[in-house]
């Protein structure tokens, strides 16, 4: 009889030895699972936080791109009337080629340090050519040859600048991944240089200009 109740005793431990490590294998078991849905939860969470500050920043890019195309395109275009009004004998109004200037210059300023490399040497390089043709405008009631100053300043807005004001366009584009061109870093370097160089050219025309009128008759 002692040995039948033993029996029993045992039984019953076993038993309920069994359901407690069922319940502690549910509940760890349960516990590993819901750390896993938990660290997948996070991980998609930190995924779509790192898309939406790409698509952010992507759309703060597009938005400075376009507000340099503008302002670029307005500038030459301001600058370019001013010159054709001059030589129409129209009088000029100059607030609007200041107001185009600035507006490039507040544009170009903050644009400088979030531009990546090949963009910013273009954005540069544009605006040098920019300034050079305000100089252009400002010196022509001086100039001592005004006919030939008249042409070489229609020559520079509608050539050099403007093939420069287009660059601008592609390069932000390109960069954008909107307009990929073929072969475009050569184009890009070649028509970078050209621009260079007819600024130069430009510049040092105008220096020897503005030595002469200042020189004494």
């Amino acid at each position: 009889m002692d040995e039948l109740g033993d029996l029993v005793d045992v039984t019953t431990l076993a038993v309920a030895l069994i359901g407690v490590g069922g319940t502690l294998g549910g509940t760890l078991g349960g516990a590993v699972l819901s750390q896993r849905v938990t660290r997948e939860q996070n991980q998609r969470a930190d995924r779509e936080r790192e898309e939406d500050r790409h698509d952010r920043a992507q759309e703060a890019r597009r938005d400075l791109y376009a507000r340099l195309n503008t302002t670029a395109r307005a500038y030459r275009v301001a600058a370019r009337d001013s010159v054709r009004a001059a030589e129409r004998g129209e009088s000029i109004e100059p607030a609007v080629l200041e107001s185009a200037k600035d507006a490039w210059l507040e544009q170009y300023s903050s644009a400088q340090m979030a531009l990546p490399k090949d963009v910013h040497e273009v954005v540069s390089t544009l605006n040098r050519a920019l300034g050079v043709g305000y100089s252009v405008v400002k010196q022509l009631p001086s100039s001592p040859a005004p006919a030939e100053s008249y042409d070489r300043a229609k020559a520079w807005f509608s050539s050099p600048l403007s093939d420069g004001v287009y660059l601008l366009r592609v390069t932000l584009r390109h960069d954008l991944g909107v307009e990929v061109v073929p072969d475009f870093e050569r184009a890009r370097t070649r028509m970078l240089a050209a621009l260079d160089g007819e600024r130069r050219s430009l510049e040092r025309l105008l220096a020897s200009e503005q030595a002469q009128a200042s020189r004494p008759v």
